[in-house]
């Protein structure tokens, strides 16, 4: 009977069975942390965007305290910036003019150095000894090489020969002396004579020199604008009381060594402030 029973058609019609819907429970998504931020690496000044960090500033001060032991300049913050600045423009304007330093010609420099001090134990103590990093000293040695490179550029453009005036002076510490001394020689005393009275060893002479030699504007200024044979009047400076006389002029003299170097010198100062007049330098450090 059970059997019979499981064989009548008591199921219920399809359209009445109920349907289950599945449960769906949402969960909430965990979102993807973000990055840290990196850290900015404190800096001393920014050049054209080219960072000098604070800390090869504060180690580059230290050098120079150092190596100045007594005789500390009382500007020698500003000195040391000034220092790295140029030399960042220094080795801008090389990669600018094409000279390219990549790591494997950094690492030969280093290599080189390291041979020539004895090995790269002892170049690794005097890092240390130094208050240089490893990537500071090579940033600086990169930056040195660039630079000199630009520097030989610019002093190559000076040329061999200047106008240059021989002269000779006398130079007093008291004006009234100076005074008597200029209306003996109005009246026809003789200069040569006058000047070993007062530097028995040189006789005043100032030898051969370019625009750009002396170190006091107003005496430069004074002898370039005399003839051979003329006296200048008194001229004075922060050194005394100058009298000169030029014994000859030259147009196109052939530069000594010292000269040259003076002048070569000159030209990368003002290639220096030319290029700082037209970058963008930014001053992080608290004394300026």
């Amino acid at each position: 009977f059970l059997l019979l029973g499981c064989g009548n058609n008591d199921t219920l019609p399809t359209s009445e069975v109920p349907s289950i819907q599945p449960t769906t429970t949402q969960i909430p998504s965990t979102p993807t942390p973000e990055p840290p931020t990196p850290t900015p690496v404190p800096l001393a000044a920014t050049v054209n965007g080219e960072g000098i960090t604070l800390e090869e500033y504060e180690a580059e001060i230290e050098r120079a305290r150092a190596g100045s032991g007594t005789n500390l300049a009382t500007n020698l913050e500003e000195l040391v910036l000034d220092e790295l600045v140029d030399q960042v423009l220094l080795a801008q304007g090389a990669v600018e003019a094409g000279f390219i330093i990549d790591e494997a010609g950094l690492q030969a420099r280093y290599e080189a150095l390291a041979a020539e001090m004895g090995g790269t134990d002892v170049l690794a103590n005097w890092l240390t000894v130094n208050k240089y990093t490893e990537d500071n000293f090579r940033r600086a040695l990169k930056r040195s090489a660039l630079g000199a490179w630009m520097r030989d550029q610019i002093a190559a453009g000076v040329p061999d020969t200047a106008e240059q005036v021989h002269a000779r002076q006398i130079l007093l510490s008291d004006s009234n002396e100076a005074s008597s001394l200029l209306t003996q020689l109005k009246s026809g005393a003789d200069f040569e004579s006058l000047a070993e009275d007062y530097d028995p060893v040189a006789g005043g002479d100032l030898g051969w020199f370019p625009r750009g030699y002396l170190t006091q504007p107003a005496l430069e200024e004074a002898v370039f604008s005399l003839q051979p044979g003329e006296i200048s009047d008194i001229i004075e400076t922060q050194l005394g009381f100058h009298i000169v006389q030029v014994i000859e002029r030259d147009s196109q003299r052939i530069l000594d060594l010292e000269g040259k170097l003076v002048l070569q010198t000159a030209e990368i100062r003002l290639w220096l402030d030319e290029r700082r007049n037209t970058s963008d330098i930014q001053i992080m450090t608290p004394q300026q």
